[in-house]
């Protein structure tokens, strides 16, 4: 059985000619930010990968068929669909083979990624242990997925949601690379610091691409996360933000909101206690993690021979 599988005839042209690729996930887009501004932020996105001399691939199953990279009309129509299915590692074949349609998450996007031959992915931040985990388990799927799927992930670090201590506690046991760029600690998402230092440091996408290069030489499965900061003078403070992010958690436990409805509903009360703020710094964050996607995937074309 193949699998379904659908290029742009722009990402179809790039990977053709060997210039560099980014992947784009697309719960983004359909989980994170309501309509209008999810269509105008992935567009955005998508240009600041060009502008940084790479070609995006925004990543989507539409109609059971996967999609590395859509055109414009997909892309409006992906993010005006109701009840579009969240995808990680253990649903994804299902939707595939039942025709649906679905928005990839880090997990997702990433296998979808090494299936079509990209090694560069850039995103908003990582899935990772959430908090309460000791008791309810809520784990994601994306810290197993960075451990085995050779793709080098650019976030602004584990969502601040999470319990971060943890999820960094995980990624070390499976043996995946946390490199933060051009600072010693790890970011938290919306907040350029979460006071816990960076295991590994790196200041230029050449060194992050030779990294990747290397675990690929050393026969190490799985990828890199490189943390990346977001930019100072959009970051909201994690002083700020700590109580806001309690009281949606708090709100959450007593709806019983559990399992995949917990980011997203968490990130809108976020949004709503924030008076909109917190959406202005995700849009701020994933278009800078986007272009330092495009220089690692420019400087590890120029170093693949």
């Amino acid at each position: 059985m193949t699998i379904p599988m659908q290029f742009s005839p722009e990402v179809a042209t790039a990977l053709a000619d060997g210039t560099p690729v980014v992947a784009l996930e697309s719960t983004i887009i359909t989980h994170g930010m309501p309509y209008p501004q999810n269509v105008e932020t992935a567009r955005k996105v998508e240009t600041v990968v060009r502008d940084g001399g790479a070609t995006p691939a925004t990543i989507a199953v539409l109609n059971g068929v996967l999609h590395i990279g859509l055109t414009d009309g997909e892309l409006e129509t992906l993010a005006q669909a109701k009840d579009v299915a969240k995808l990680s590692r253990a649903d994804f074949a299902a939707c595939l083979a039942t025709g649906g349609t679905g928005a990839t998450t880090v997990a997702a996007t990433m296998i979808a990624a090494d299936q079509a031959g990209i090694r560069v992915f850039a995103t908003g931040g990582i899935g990772g242990v959430h908090r309460g985990a000791e008791s309810t388990f809520d784990i994601s799927a994306d810290l197993q997925e960075l451990a085995q799927t050779p793709v080098t992930v650019v976030a602004a670090g584990p969502k601040a949601i999470l319990d971060v201590p943890k999820t960094l506690e995980v990624l070390e046991t499976l043996g995946v690379p946390v490199i933060v760029y051009k600072q010693n600690d790890i970011p938290a998402f919306w907040s350029r610091s979460s006071g816990l230092p960076a295991p590994l440091r790196m200041d230029s996408a050449a060194d992050i691409a030779k990294a990747h290069i290397m675990r690929g030489a050393l026969g190490l499965p799985g990828g890199q996360l490189v943390a990346n900061p977001i930019p100072a003078a959009d970051e909201i403070p994690q002083s700020t933000l700590s109580p806001v992010i309690q009281q949606a958690l708090d709100e959450a436990k007593a709806q019983k909101i559990a399992a995949k409805s917990v980011t997203p509903f968490l990130l809108q009360r976020i949004f709503e206690l924030t008076d909109g703020a917190s959406l202005i710094a995700n849009i701020a964050l994933v278009m800078n993690n986007a272009a330092l996607a495009a220089a690692i995937a420019t400087a590890l074309n120029k170093q693949v021979v």
